[in-house]
């Protein structure tokens, strides 16, 4: 079903909007809300304290500044149990007055010393489906969402010493790394379909996807599964992930670390909180980071720092101040190649075959302000504005297609890329009733710009010749040829969207979910500025507009349980132009999730089976070759739309803290995306082939235990196990094609194994962890060209002291 729009009215829609906002706002049930903060013994913020009404069952818990909000609460007297594990619990009487925010400070009688110990050793508040989720913008837990969610937190962060993004999704059961690029990004896929720069946030901004973002500095990896198109726009199916940085605190603190490993891994860094005044808090945290690699001549060297402030302007308001700023500096790697576009070449891990002297240097900065205002007990305001610029400066030979006796013409890119992104956006969130009814709405309006420009240069097209089967045949050349600007095409791109969501509970056991999104793209028109004639021209503008509908049903027969069920109607814009050098058309998308969630052993942990069918009537992906059929396309700009593909799948993910000491995150996914619904004629794609870079069967698990007892009190213990099944890499098939052989590369699937060890002492910790313990050896594969080996065996080390 489409809901592409022949005609734009923002007048009328915005006219709309404005009447249901007025709507809502005219409905304030005469409600309180009781909001405060949570002390140590020795006024440190007490975290993952419980907050609850008695007799009711209204309830929250504290976050790492010990802050909680009580919303939507009748007028009277009521008394708060605060509680936490191994410590006694208090009972305090407040009074709760209309449409007034009564606050409240409470002190537990343990020390933060000691409540950190207890969160250690005990288990942490909360699974993953009582937590609410910033990505999904509702203040509600994320067991209320007709949707697969996930959370990584910092504990798991930093247990598995994660160093990409590639080791946090390995936590995340329908998303997976389908590609490692010439080591320059890290491609996900989820639930089939591939991420983009459109899917990947950081604090709830889009962020360039053409860099490897820092670890160090995250809180936590949130992941929404499914539609996310009403809260984002154009965003592609499967998932999208927001990455949350450590936010300021209002007591001193923080951490400095070592972490050390194979081939050269050094990377120091450090992480400061603390109060400026009574109203101002800020945190820095920043890293070096240098390594050489298993693969020969590879080397690479980061610098990253990130600092916040958040200010208190009032008891209502809190304003917050992020910087990001990142440099990445390392060699470009397309890997062992491919023979004759069939098959991989048998190669040892570490053959290199670039040059001395290629480089790629990126750089990605941002800034950012977030402000929060609570209107009142029920409703609240937020506002982001975002700037970003993501700077890439890269030369290499690449693409490494050699034919069937290792014979390879080595091919030269020189290229420069710059782009400014700009972001602003407002939500209003707020409860309230009609009759029976329990509102939870969310309404907003978001508008970004995109001004890209990519430079050209006249760089010779060939280099030379080698043979990456036997190196002694030709002698390579190693130095640099001159390149110079050519050509430069900008692309200015525009896009706004407004929404309104409602989450309605129409009794204890039933939520209906029910939200639109107006979306509306313009592509400027491109401009080509020829550097020899100085002449500049403009390709044609291209506007695309669309309503995005989502509706959900979440029903809970016990309190520890939801059934759901969710549809979703959405459009991709699909940039690029065809071989005929036409526009392409939209991809209209019809996504339906059906689900469980469970909590188990008193909420210490949840298991969550999701079955989904994603369709996508227009798939997008770059053309394997120009409009001859038979010269190789290197112009990522030329897009080909090979049809309709189907993606169909089951998730089952396992995660909490079911005793003391131990943390499980575990599941398994099955995914099944092929080409459907082509044009059956010759060029078009072949009906029934699965999609490449996707495969069946993904599964993983990670144990950690700490010893609560004894000598070896602090002890921890881990294992990780990391599972991607069968795919195929290269391209897929076309009907009457002219080249003979099969364009699928079937690549197996492997198995990767991590132990882990570490021990903590007071304010000292270390962790230790062996990687790939099997040594497996298997690849990442783009397309047919860029085949890089996973990494051996290799050692990882962190010493840290917390202050």
């Amino acid at each position: 079903m489409s809901f592409l729009c022949r005609k734009f009215e923002p007048v009328n829609y915005c006219y709309t909007l404005c009447l249901l906002l007025l709507a809502h706002l005219t409905v304030f049930a005469q409600t309180g809300a009781i909001k405060g903060r949570i002390s140590s013994a020795d006024g440190q913020p007490a975290p993952y304290v419980t907050i609850g009404i008695k007799d009711t069952r209204k309830g929250a818990i504290t976050g790492e500044d010990g802050l909680f909000v009580l919303k939507n609460i009748k007028p009277g007297n009521y008394v708060l149990v605060i509680s936490h594990t191994g410590t006694k619990t208090l009972y305090e009487t407040v009074v709760v007055n209309s449409n007034q925010a009564t606050e409240v400070t409470f002190a537990l009688e343990a020390t933060s010393s000691q409540l950190n110990e207890i969160v250690i050793n005990g288990s942490k508040s909360g699974t993953v489906n009582k937590k609410p989720l910033s990505i999904g913008k509702l203040p509600v837990p994320a067991i209320d969402l007709p949707q697969g969610v996930a959370i990584i937190g910092h504990e798991v962060l930093e247990e598995q010493q994660v160093q990409r993004m590639s080791d946090v999704v390995k936590n995340v059961n329908g998303v997976y790394m389908a590609s490692s690029r010439a080591g320059t990004q890290e491609s996900f896929n989820a639930r089939g379909y591939g991420f983009s720069s459109t899917n990947m946030f950081k604090n709830g901004a889009r962020v360039n996807s053409g860099v490897m973002p820092e670890m160090s500095s995250l809180e936590k990896v949130e992941i929404l599964k499914g539609s996310a198109a009403i809260l984002y726009g154009n965003v592609a199916p499967g998932a999208v992930m927001n990455m949350v940085t450590k936010q300021p605190k209002f007591n001193f603190g923080g951490e400095v670390n070592v972490r050390a490993g194979s081939y050269g891994l050094f990377k120091p860094a450090f992480d400061v909180y603390g109060p400026l005044t009574s109203k101002i808090a800020y945190r820095v945290n920043g890293t070096f980071e240098t390594a050489d690699s298993y693969r020969d001549q590879v080397h690479s060297k980061r610098y990253y720092v990130n600092p916040s402030l958040v200010f208190k302007l009032s008891d209502r308001t809190e304003l917050l101040v992020q910087g990001d700023y990142l440099k990445h500096d390392f060699t470009p790697d397309f890997g062992i190649g491919s023979l004759d576009n069939t098959k991989i070449a048998d190669l040892p891990r570490n053959s290199f075959f670039g040059t001395p002297w290629q480089y790629a240097h990126t750089r990605q900065t941002s800034a950012g302000a977030t402000i929060k205002h609570q209107l009142n007990g029920n409703w609240s305001l937020s506002g982001t504005f975002s700037y970003q610029n993501y700077n890439r400066d890269y030369y290499a030979v690449e693409r490494i297609q050699a034919d069937a006796t290792g014979k390879w013409g080595r091919p030269l890119n020189r290229a420069y890329n710059n782009e400014d992104y700009y972001l602003a956006q407002a939500d209003l969130t707020g409860k309230f009733k009609t009759g029976g009814l329990e509102h939870n709405v969310l309404a907003g309006v978001d508008g970004d710009r995109y001004y890209t420009a990519a430079y050209s240069y006249n760089q010779p097209t060939a280099y030379d010749t080698i043979n990456i089967l036997q190196p002694g045949l030709y002698t390579p050349r190693t130095d640099m040829p001159e390149a110079s600007r050519i050509r430069s095409v900008t692309t200015p791109v525009n896009r706004f969207g407004a929404y309104v969501q409602d989450l309605v509970r129409i009794s204890p056991k039933l939520n209906f979910l029910a939200g639109v999104r107006f979306s509306y793209l313009q592509n400027e028109a491109p401009r080509t500025l020829d550097y020899k004639t100085n002449v500049s021209t403009l390709a044609a503008a291209k506007y695309d507009h669309a309503f995005s509908p989502r509706v959900g049903l979440v029903y809970k027969p016990i309190e520890t349980m939801a059934v759901f069920a969710s549809y979703a109607n959405s459009f991709t814009p699909n940039n690029g132009l065809d071989v005929d050098s036409n526009a392409l058309k939209p991809s209209v998308i019809d996504q339906y999730e059906v689900g469980v969630k469970n909590d188990f052993l008193g909420g210490r942990l949840s298991v969550n089976v999701t079955a989904y069918r994603i369709k996508n009537n227009n798939y997008s992906q770059t053309a394997p070759f120009q409009k001859d059929g038979v010269t190789p396309n290197n112009n990522t700009n030329l897009k080909a739309l090979i049809g309709e593909t189907l993606s169909r799948g089951v998730e089952v993910d396992i995660a909490g803290h079911p005793v003391a000491g131990l943390d499980v995150v575990a599941g398994y996914s099955y995914n099944n995306i092929t080409i459907e619904n082509t044009t059956g004629t010759t060029g078009g794609s072949i009906a029934g082939e699965r999609l490449v870079g996707n495969p069946n069967h993904t599964a993983n698990a990670s144990v950690f235990y700490t010893f609560q007892q004894y000598k070896i009190k602090g002890l921890k213990l881990g294992v990780g196990y990391y599972y991607i099944g069968q795919r195929f890499s290269g391209w897929n098939n076309t009907i009457g094609q002219s080249q003979k052989y099969n364009r699928l590369i079937s690549v197996p699937g492997f198995s990767t194994l991590d132990i882990s060890a570490g021990y903590s002492v007071g304010r000292f910790g270390l962790i230790a962890k062996v990687s790939n313990v099997t040594n497996t050896y298997n690849y990442y594969v783009h397309e047919n060209y860029s085949i890089n080996p996973i990494p051996p065996a290799q050692f990882t080390g962190t010493v840290s002291y917390k202050f």
